[in-house]
């Protein structure tokens, strides 16, 4: 580089060369005086600026922005006594010139020449720029992911991919589904504004839509013309005419979850070899969110039609009898388990109504499974109702044959109203033995037992008749209510004497309100420790002075 000795040389303007290497420097470097005069450049300077020369002005020859910094760092020139040595002029300065982003590192001599080095960060800009969308990028992919996952409910996910579709990749979208009776659910989102409609449509009128439902790979934007888009695919709120438009399938679970429509305005730049990757990129996730929303929807609605038909019924009058019943899960997050109960009703009054109330060994679905089979099998039995006996030798042949090694016990109880009182003839397999509560308040035993079903070949049981007077109840249970661990300590049994207390407070109640207070002691004895399934059954004969059909069921006129 050249500098001054002294200021005579200066004045006279004879340089002394102390190097020349920075004259062959890949990057341009310019030196120019605190007019703005150009002293000296290097090759590189001359390729990039074609009109500099020595003595030109920087005005004329560079960019404005350089020309002005260089305007703001020239020194006014100061004695020999002050003169100042070099130094670095200030932080690198930014600019253009013909496409190329440069960075400029001004270098001070203390006489007011300033020595500019350009350094072309074009590519380090674009890499740099690259680096950061793409880090946008990454970063909006995995909040999509969060939000679409946050939701099974298919109709929000559908939502939120046309909401985040149209704020982060274009100014609308919509989302269509797979057809459904010939008809397609589309979901479209402008700005904040998200709506939802079916089309009855041809996907073949819009290039591209069918393949993409199909799940075959996009047509590229630049193929397809914005003015072929059907009324329907430009959303109300859209202001003007499509400018760009972009069509990407939505990958699901072996299936494909629908396409993706992505429009912008007229006068924007259309979509780049790179928005459509990134689109697809979304495109995937979204599709996986979809798809496992509806997957877990159509799950769901099969668990809701299963869990409806093992669910115990709602009991009721029948045939002038009460009957009511009580079931509780061995986890309060399920709704079914390993206890059951039904009540058959008789033709007519003049026939047996059959009440069943069984314990399955085990808890939770596979339980629940059993408990279904057990009852679909009793429910075909039904004509042989009158032979109890029978009755458990045939579920019992019908679970040894089973793939399963679980067993069961359970109560058969077959009611009948024959006047002012009820008559039912009791069975237990294995199960424990009925109560009866008569109108003085004393808890009877009933002398029926047997051997579970679905362990031997061959079952044993002995049935027993009772007779109820008016007002007096019959109660069925499982061992999850004896058995109920809990009180003071959280680790006694609620026990069988507590049960039978319980049931001699309840004289004159009915049914219903038999069973109620029954679950309300047991529930409160185990608080929120674990337990297991309980079930109750209480059949009622009610204070009645004469019986109407209604419905196919007799009901009574309770007396004051």
């Amino acid at each position: 580089m050249t500098v001054f000795e002294d200021e005579s040389d200066r004045s006279r303007g004879t340089p002394a060369t102390v190097g020349t290497s920075w004259l062959r420097s890949p990057h341009p470097a310019v030196v120019a005086d605190r007019q703005g005069g150009v002293v000296e450049f290097n090759e590189a300077a001359a390729d990039l600026f074609p009109r500099i020369g020595v003595g030109s002005w920087l005005d004329e020859v560079v960019p404005g922005w350089l020309a002005d910094a260089h305007r703001r760092l020239a020194l006014p020139p100061r004695p020999r006594s002050e003169a100042a040595p070099a130094r670095a002029g200030g932080p690198a300065l930014r600019g253009s010139h013909e496409g190329r982003l440069l960075r400029a590192h001004p270098t001070q001599s203390g006489h007011g020449d300033v020595a500019w080095w350009l350094v072309d960060d074009s590519d380090l800009t674009a890499a740099e720029d690259a680096l950061r969308t793409e880090r946008e990028r990454a970063a909006l992919l995995s909040e999509a992911s969060t939000q679409l996952l946050a939701s099974l409910n298919p109709e929000r996910c559908l939502e939120r991919v046309a909401l985040l579709a149209a704020t982060h990749l274009a100014d609308a979208a919509l989302v269509i589904s797979p057809p459904a009776k010939n008809r397609y659910g589309v979901v479209t989102a402008v700005g904040d504004r998200v709506t939802a409609r079916p089309v009855r449509m041809d996907p073949a009128d819009i290039p591209g839509l069918a393949e993409a439902l199909q799940g075959f790979p996009r047509v590229p934007a630049r193929w397809m013309d914005p003015a072929d888009l059907p009324d329907w695919a430009v959303p109300e709120g859209f202001d003007g005419p499509p400018g760009s438009v972009s069509i990407t399938s939505l990958p699901g679970h072996g299936v494909p979850a629908g396409a993706l429509i992505l429009l912008r305005r007229s006068g924007r730049s259309a979509f780049d070899a790179s928005e459509e990757l990134f689109a697809r990129l979304f495109a995937a996730r979204a599709g996986a969110a979809l798809s496992a929303a509806r997957m877990y929807a159509e799950q769901a609605s099969i668990t809701r039609a299963l869990i409806a038909e093992l669910l115990p019924p709602q009991l009721h009058h029948v045939h002038g009898v009460d009957f009511a019943g009580g079931y509780r899960t061995s986890q309060d997050t399920e709704r079914i388990g390993g206890d059951f109960y039904d009540v058959h009703p008789g033709a007519d009054a003049d026939q047996e109504s059959l009440a069943v109330l069984g314990d399955v060994c085990g808890k939770g679905l596979d339980a629940a499974v059993l408990t279904g089979r057990i009852r679909s099998t009793l429910h075909a039995l039904l004509p042989l109702a009158g032979d109890h006996q029978n009755v458990l030798k045939l579920l019992n042949g019908a679970l040894l044959t089973a793939r399963h090694t679980r067993f069961a016990t359970l109560v058969l109880a077959s009611v009948r109203r024959s006047g002012g009182r009820v008559r039912i003839r009791l069975t237990s397999a294995g199960h424990p033995g009925p109560l009866i509560l008569r109108g003085t308040g004393e808890v009877e035993d009933v002398d029926t037992s047997g051997t579970l079903v679905g362990v031997l070949p061959d079952v044993n049981s002995r049935s027993a008749t009772v007779h109820l007077a008016p007002g007096e109840t019959c109660l069925l249970y499982t061992d999850g209510i004896t058995e109920a661990r809990g009180g003071p300590l959280g680790s006694t049994m609620f026990g069988e004497r507590r049960l039978r207390t319980a049931l001699a407070e309840c004289v004159g109640l009915s049914a219903e309100a038999v069973v109620e207070r029954i679950q309300m002691l047991a529930g409160n004895w185990v608080g929120g420790g674990p337990h297991d399934d309980m079930a109750v059954v209480a059949i009622t004969a009610p204070h009645t002075t004469h019986l109407t059909a209604v419905n196919g069921h007799t009901r009574g006129r309770y007396t004051a």
